[in-house]
């Protein structure tokens, strides 16, 4: 199936949806991932005080044990086969 299939495809199915909580965490990841590229698909690096928002979420989420040791995620990817 070709690009433009799939998206046609994905649009049938987006328009199916009745939960807003769904349609919301499709919108998060839809604004995630056209920020960090332009409209002909370079990338836009981020912003220094982004960068920066990105190491402190880093840093608690260490300081607050919400990681996973490569060990483990190695075998969690393992399972997903």
């Amino acid at each position: 199936m070709n690009l433009e299939a799939r998206k046609i495809e994905f649009v049938k199915e987006f328009l199916k949806i009745q939960s807003e909580e769904v349609i919301a965490k499709l919108e998060k990841i839809l604004m995630k991932e056209s920020r960090f590229y332009s409209e002909n698909n370079e990338f836009i690096p981020m912003t220094v005080e982004e960068f920066n928002d990105q190491i402190e979420r880093s840093l608690e989420d260490s300081e607050n044990n919400r990681v996973i040791s490569a060990k483990d995620l190695k075998e969690e990817i393992k399972k997903w086969r």
